[in-house]
């Protein structure tokens, strides 16, 4: 297909200067096609994937057909969703820039009818709206078709698939037989050709002929994944691929609430999109989503047609669409106006039957993905750091502090040891992307994602040959958030006393605790003590006494301190005072990112002191039936209470984690409510039980 200029399509003068405006000069093939065939009046018909540039195509022949003295509404556009009428209408703002006179109103459901009504009284031109508040301003009066001269259906078979066909009828007889006609749609199953043959006369098919129905700069890719393990995998692919914008998609709105949830646990700034909230509270999403204050905002199909945000990423389908037309439009959502993306899909293995479908359907490949080892991963996070380090080592323009490393060279340390903590620190800094591995098996989190779930091993030997099922148990690595109260090695209470006493046969050793009962003794003087420097990691140990003395000494196993750092290396040699400049000084680490702080471990042998039976002024205290056997911590709690409520975290006071229960102190005027969602809900798997202590 020719390529064509704007110059060359007929346009007036004040288009061709807003779409210099925006930067265009050369037309996409589908408005290189549609916009002659609509500027001559024909009704058309125009096939095209998402992202192709669909809005320009029929938004600048509309305007050119406004005349803007007349007061009244023109040109109907009919969207599915309200953020797609969003878009519209602001896309054809911009195209109408130079048009003095011309206004464009979007009347969607969610929004105040004052400032709908408002609007229409003005005598905006270009109504773009959805089609069930169309239908309520039509049934009330406040809005009239009968001027209409071009009447568009954007997105058609998505309304036709969420149930407006009856709606979109009653409008389309309610403007005049005498208008043009246009139906855009990526797809054109049935029911649209119906609607085409019944409202259409003698249309003119713009087809945009693709060997598939995607956009070919998206890299489309799926994982065989457990469903269990689905989440743990995504954010490993996050943080493989490096990913700083992204759209992920879900099925249903409890899904995009947990997840969301689990992202924000684990450092990464994502937001909800789904049915279920307010217009203000999805457009304060939408616009912190479009200026990147967001990584990732998880949505459901419905709630995210029309997003139109640039340079996004990756579009992840955490759940395969039920539809295959679903899959066209969900990952039209990257690799926008011929920019590179990326569609990766999380695929459990009952499910594998869905990708040959949408293969079918959409005339595409999908790669199968082989999922990332812990390994992979890491070497990820050292090749961004290092890549970062070089670039501003080779562009300089950073201040010098070789007197620094002067004098830390005369104090006896060496010039690496000096370059590896400046860059351990960085890692571990506030502004920092990654930090450095703390084993060699299993990498560190991102200094802003502090509470990541533990990566799992790689697969060893005795997994060649077995399908790469990321379900594994095998592959489970030993998670940093469990509780230090078990062995890692034997997975029991380290410091529970195995065998039961025995008559005194053996000398009785002298734990580093103070008795229980300090009226009584520890130890009798008749008989001989043995001091240990053993360490004990419980409080809740019970004191061994000297006339009952245990067949053999009670050991406490602590964790093994992580190794050195890998101090990485880079393939120019650059001066140490070079690297100390370029690393600079580095912002002390941040706290992690959480709604209350989490109680200080007692120390060694130190005996638990029972809490204040008091509760402030102004709160409940709260009991529940989870623990440190269950291994809840305080923020566990919190995010349990915001998720479930979503009241703000202020909410929730002191959380009082004790063995087998806890106590927290809540708000008294949302007590109420706080126990009637917990008692349905669930903490790290446990089925929660709330009342007042």
């Amino acid at each position: 297909m020719t390529s064509k200029l704007f110059s060359e399509l007929g346009l007036s003068a004040e288009s061709l200067q807003a779409v210099e405006k925006l930067g265009f000069e050369q037309a996409s093939p589908i408005q290189a096609e549609a916009i002659p065939v609509l500027m001559s009046g024909k009704d058309v018909v125009g096939q095209s994937q998402t992202g192709s540039g669909k809005t320009a195509a029929f938004g600048i022949p509309a305007i050119e057909k406004i005349d803007p003295q007349r007061r009244e509404a023109q040109v109907l556009i009919l969207c599915p969703t309200r953020e797609l009428a969003v878009q519209v209408s602001e896309e054809i703002r911009k195209l109408a820039l130079f048009k003095h006179g011309i206004l464009t109103l979007p009347i969607y459901g969610g929004q105040s009818y004052e400032r709908q009504f408002y609007g229409l009284q003005q005598g905006a031109q270009i109504i773009i709206g959805t089609p069930g508040r169309l239908l309520d301003h039509l049934r009330r009066g406040t809005l009239r078709l009968d001027k209409i001269k071009m009447a568009i259906l954007d997105e058609a078979d998505v309304m036709l698939n969420m149930g407006f066909r009856d709606d979109i009828e009653l409008i389309l007889q309610s403007v005049p037989k005498e208008r043009q006609t246009v139906f855009f749609s990526a797809t054109m199953p049935q029911p649209i050709r119906e609607l085409i043959e019944k409202y259409s006369h003698e249309p003119q098919t713009v087809r945009i002929s693709q060997k598939s129905m995607t956009v070919p700069t998206v890299e489309q890719i799926y994982y065989e994944v457990d469903r269990r393990n689905k989440m743990e995998l995504l954010t490993r692919l996050i943080d493989l691929y490096d990913i700083k914008l992204g759209i992920v998609f879900c099925n249903t709105k409890r899904m995009v609430d947990d997840l969301v949830d689990y992202l924000e646990a684990a450092g990464y700034q994502a937001d909800r999109l789904h049915g279920d909230m307010t217009q203000n509270m999805r457009d304060r999403v939408m616009n912190k989503f479009r200026q990147s204050g967001l990584e990732f905002l998880v949505a459901t199909d419905v709630a995210a047609r029309g997003i139109d945000v640039d340079d996004v990423e990756v579009v992840f389908n955490y759940d395969l669409p039920y539809d295959a037309e679903d899959y066209v439009h969900r990952i039209g959502r990257t690799g926008r106006a011929g920019k590179s993306g990326r569609a990766i899909s999380l695929v459990p293995y009952r499910e594998l039957f869905q990708i040959r479908n949408i293969e079918r359907f959409a005339n595409v490949r999908i790669q199968r993905g082989r999922i990332p080892t812990v390994d992979e991963v890491a070497e990820a996070r050292e090749n961004v750091f290092l890549e970062k380090l070089r670039s501003q080592l080779t562009t300089g323009g950073f201040p010098s502090y070789e007197h620094l490393m002067t004098k830390l060279n005369d104090e006896g340390f060496s010039s690496t040891d000096i370059v590896s903590v400046l860059v351990h620190q960085l890692q571990s800094g506030e502004g920092a992307r990654h930090q450095a591995p703390k084993e060699e098996s299993e990498p560190a989190p991102r200094p802003e994602r502090e509470r990541r779930s533990g990566d799992r091993r790689e697969r060893g030997p005795r997994d060649e040959g077995r399908p790469d099922r990321y379900g594994d148990r095998r592959e489970r690595a030993p998670r940093e958030t469990r509780s230090p109260r078990f062995d890692e090695r034997r997975d029991r209470p380290v410091t529970r006393v195995a065998k039961p006493a025995v008559r005194a046969t053996k000398p009785v050793v002298q734990v580093d605790k103070p008795a229980a009962h300090a009226d009584k003794p520890a130890v009798h003087a008749d008989k001989p003590v043995i001091h240990t420097d053993v360490k004990v990691i419980h409080t809740d140990v019970p004191v061994v006494h000297a006339d009952k003395p245990v067949a053999e000494p009670v050991h406490a196993v602590e964790n093994a301190p992580a190794p050195e750092p890998t101090k990485p290396t880079t393939e120019k040699t650059f001066s140490d005072a070079e690297i100390l400049s370029s690393v600079q000084n580095p912002a002390p680490p941040a706290p992690p990112k959480q709604f209350a702080k989490s109680k200080p471990k007692p120390a060694a042998g130190a005996v638990r002191p029972k809490p204040s039976r008091a509760t402030p002024q102004g709160q409940t205290r709260l009991w529940m039936n989870l623990g440190d056997a269950q291994g809840i911590k305080p923020i566990d709690v919190v995010n349990a209470v915001a998720g479930e409520t979503g009241l703000p975290g202020k909410v929730v006071g002191t959380v009082d984690v004790r063995e087998k229960h806890l106590f927290v102190d809540v708000a008294a005027e949302h007590a109420n409510g706080i126990i009637s969602k917990l008692n349905r809900a669930q903490i790290n798997g446990h089925k929660v039980k709330v009342k007042v202590a």
